[in-house]
């Protein structure tokens, strides 16, 4: 279903259902849309005994992840960080108009702002239980960038932009704190670079399109000034033979199941 915008010079965007429809989330029809990755990466977020729950969604564009989050686990306490103001003004539309602002709230800062830029926003250093982030995906200095520059970044990074990324996960996470990306698997080596003496106890989860296929995402998670060793967690399969997905994907994307990072017994 599209919309316009009350503001005239935005472009047209759609209200997409996730979460077979428990969240409604307005996206640009053109550019950077979120997806699978984002529902896959706030599945990841564990629930804990009902416990309280702050999470940071860096760059979270239209908020998709986080506020997937939120619908899960209704104790969590989520803020969505997005430098890109247009992204930023739609994730605090979806905020309102799935009515959790009670629970949510947008910052749009960059993750090199200052410590007193962050406090001005009410983010202090060391304050979350659990970071998420879908980071770009492209080297914008290997690829053709978008004309348009919002598409553009949402798209491509620069190189060395996970490190910036890695280092303020580390910076925003709790101690003991835990941070999750989702990336492209060709680009694990930077992501584990990035995590690299800032978290340990790292599990690595392979997302498999279909059985006998090569992981094409993959979810790290690691635990802020943990010693313990890396674990590569059995792959997850999203589709079945055909195009339908299986069981154990539907439970995550139709009913808010939560995805396993943790190795089986």
């Amino acid at each position: 279903m599209e919309q316009t915008s009350a503001a005239q010079d935005r472009p047209l965007v759609t209200n997409d259902a996730f979460l077979d429809g428990a969240l409604s989330i307005r996206q640009l029809r053109s550019g950077y849309r979120a997806g699978l990755d984002a529902v896959m990466l706030a599945a990841a977020v564990p629930a804990d005994a009902g416990r309280p729950l702050r999470v940071l969604d860096v760059g979270a564009g239209v908020g998709t992840a986080g506020l997937c989050v939120a619908r899960r686990l209704p104790f969590a306490e989520v803020v969505l960080l997005e430098k890109q103001r247009e992204l930023a003004e739609l994730a605090a539309e979806n905020v309102q108009h799935n009515d959790l602002a009670a629970r949510v709230r947008v910052v749009s800062a960059d993750i090199g702002a200052s410590a007193a830029e962050l406090r001005a926003h009410a983010l202090v250093d060391e304050s979350f239980g659990h970071i998420i982030a879908n980071p770009p995906y492209h080297d914008a200095d290997a690829s053709t960038l978008a004309p348009d520059a919002l598409k553009a970044g949402a798209h491509a990074m620069d190189e060395g932009g996970l490190e910036a990324w890695g280092r303020f996960m580390a910076r925003m996470a709790a101690p003991g704190g835990v941070a999750t990306i989702v990336h492209k698997a060709e680009a694990l080596g930077r992501v584990l670079a990035a995590f690299d003496q800032r978290f340990g106890a790292i599990r690595i989860l392979p997302l498999h399109p279909r059985v006998g296929t090569l992981a094409h995402r993959v979810i790290v998670q690691g635990t802020k000034g943990s010693r313990a060793p890396l674990q590569v967690l059995p792959g997850f399969v999203l589709h079945e033979a055909g195009n339908g997905f299986t069981p154990a994907a539907q439970d995550i994307l139709r009913r808010g199941g939560a995805l396993a990072m943790q190795a089986p017994a």
